[in-house]
């Protein structure tokens, strides 16, 4: 079987070229990651945070961590009328 995370939440910034998605593992914990992407560059979305390993038990806290490490993502949780 592969080990597969579920995305529950994926934020993007402004510019669409960096993300943080909010997993759900396999097990049943929680975990973030950040990304981004060259849009010249074909290949898609590269982990650049090294946080895919923290492990939380509720959303709210992964979220909130990610927030706490990740400078950009406050003013794009915060912008109005953001997709998610």
């Amino acid at each position: 079987m592969a080990h597969v995370n579920r995305v529950l939440r994926s934020i993007n910034d402004e510019d669409a070229t960096r993300c943080v998605d909010i997993f759900l593992r396999p097990e049943g914990s929680i975990g973030f990651e950040e990304f981004r992407r060259d849009v010249e560059d074909g290949r898609g979305w590269f982990p650049i945070g090294g946080h895919s390993s923290r492990v939380f038990h509720e959303e709210s806290a992964a979220l909130a961590a990610a927030m706490a490490d990740v400078p950009w993502l406050r003013r794009a949780v915060d912008r109005p009328g953001r997709p998610e």
